[in-house]
């Protein structure tokens, strides 16, 4: 699915706005969790890291596969991000996998935040 920078930089603009106000939540999802459990890492981070989020960072948009919720259309970003890993070492570079769903209220639904299983095409770099 094809989208503009300008779109985007209104779909960026709207989900940083809803995690400033705490409208937000991250899917409980295990593979969520492991950024959780392998780097020293918190909400409060997280939150940090979307919002530094910029237009450059967009990979694609896709239909929501959820059966109930074909109309949904999903962002996915990408970010690097230095972490610290929880069983010793230093900080490291980390490619992220951000994937939202901005609902018709404004709320934000972070359906995926944990490392990239493989790179993302960035259309905006």
């Amino acid at each position: 699915m094809e989208v503009t920078r300008d779109k985007v930089g209104e779909y960026l603009k709207e989900v940083k706005e809803s995690v400033r106000r705490g409208r937000y939540q991250i899917s409980p999802r295990s593979k969520n969790q492991s950024i959780y459990i392998d780097y020293v890492f918190s909400e409060s981070r997280c939150k940090e890291i979307i919002l530094d989020l910029q237009v450059e960072d967009f990979s694609e948009a896709v239909n929501n596969d959820h059966p109930q919720h074909p109309e949904e259309i999903l962002y996915i970003f990408g970010k690097e991000a230095m972490l610290l890993p929880k069983h010793g070492g230093s900080e490291e570079k980390v490619s992220l996998y951000i994937k939202f769903n901005k609902l018709d209220n404004l709320y934000v639904i972070i359906i995926s935040f944990h490392k990239q299983d493989y790179p993302l095409r960035y259309q905006f770099k």
